[in-house]
């Protein structure tokens, strides 16, 4: 396993980051804390969940499954919490009763304790806010922040789905508070969707971010997709919106593979080890369903990309803007 500091931080992260989102809706709690255990012995310490990951199919409509999935796989002991770099997530509304969401101090303290419950450990390594609150001022988030801080409870804060923009304003607001801040953005970012190279990825990189890239296969698609259907393999029907999605870039897309195929290597390790090549990205979120697709995902460490396949995937996949800049405000100028 590869490891890396998250952003300016001392602590220590794999390289490939453990997404949870399938445990519970798409994976059995036993295949999950299986999921968790190999993630473990392949030297993955950095798992990342959040607070409405898994909603019951009782009716109730109680989400949090995944934290308590991962709480209970921390019981069984044998050092599981102490080797884990453990990351979850606050923002979306838990019910429709005011202040069950959102970044008020008030939810702040109300979801970390809630979170703490689940998950049964007495500390988060990583704090995330899964969307910006443009309701909730800086001085009250990091205040609260603060408190959990001075208490034990979280070690570091993040942000997820955040803009360039929003990135300084947290990052001079905690500055102004003498706070360490942010240490980590995590953002959609794959060869599909490289949105966040005008602004995110920057800023990022200026207030010395670790940069968590969710979606790294865009849902399957970079990950062999046209292959798997040829062979009767793919696992997802696939919903109507990316259905589409693949429609309008099938072109690049048999491109991409015929690459692969080419490399030798299989489309999900290229996406993964193209994510890997980008400066500032800490690593991607990988989301596996199964011990096997785990297992597979570390492949992704060992291949290399030269800067000619770097070059052509960009030509492949160009970002939206395609006017020859690289960064804002240029990119706007085309």
């Amino acid at each position: 396993m590869e490891y890396t500091h998250l952003g300016r931080s001392g602590l220590t992260v794999s390289r490939l980051v453990l997404g949870t989102a399938n445990f519970g809706p798409e994976t059995s709690e036993e295949d999950s804390h299986a999921i968790m255990d190999r993630a473990h012995e392949h030297g993955i310490n950095f798992f990342d969940t959040a607070d409405f990951y898994g909603v019951r199919t009782d009716g109730s409509g109680e989400s949090g499954v995944t934290e308590q999935i991962i709480g209970r796989w921390f019981a069984t002991g044998g050092g599981r919490r102490e080797k884990t770099v453990l990351g979850t997530k606050l923002y979306h509304p838990r019910s429709s009763w005011p202040n069950d969401g959102y970044l008020s101090a008030l939810n702040i303290r109300r979801a970390c304790d809630a979170s703490l419950k689940r998950l049964r450990t007495d500390y988060l390594d990583l704090y995330q806010m899964h969307r910006i609150d443009r309701n909730t001022p800086w001085e009250e988030i990091w205040e609260a922040f603060t408190v959990l801080r001075q208490q034990g409870k979280v070690l570091y804060f993040g942000s997820s789905n955040f803009a360039g923009w929003h990135l300084a304003q947290a990052q001079e607001a905690a500055r102004s508070r003498h706070f360490l801040g942010l240490v980590s953005e995590q953002s959609l970012y794959n060869l599909l969707v490289r949105w966040i190279e005008l602004e995110v990825l920057p800023a990022a990189r200026h207030y010395g971010l670790g940069v968590l890239a969710w979606s790294p296969l865009h849902g399957g698609l970079l990950g062999g997709v046209l292959r798997k259907q040829r062979e009767g393999t793919a696992s997802r029907s696939g919903s109507e919106f990316m259905t589409a999605l693949l429609a309008r870039h099938r072109d690049s897309i048999e491109a991409y593979e015929k690459l692969c195929a080419d490399l030798g290597e299989d489309p999900a390790h290229v996406g993964l080890a193209w994510l890997l090549a980008q400066e500032g990205v800490t690593g991607p979120v990988i989301g596996p369903r199964t011990v096997a697709h785990l297992d597979g995902s570390l492949r992704a460490l060992d291949v290399k990309l030269d800067d000619d396949t770097l070059a052509t995937l960009g030509k492949l996949f160009p970002p939206a803007w395609r006017n020859g800049a690289n960064a804002a405000p240029e990119a706007y100028l085309g």
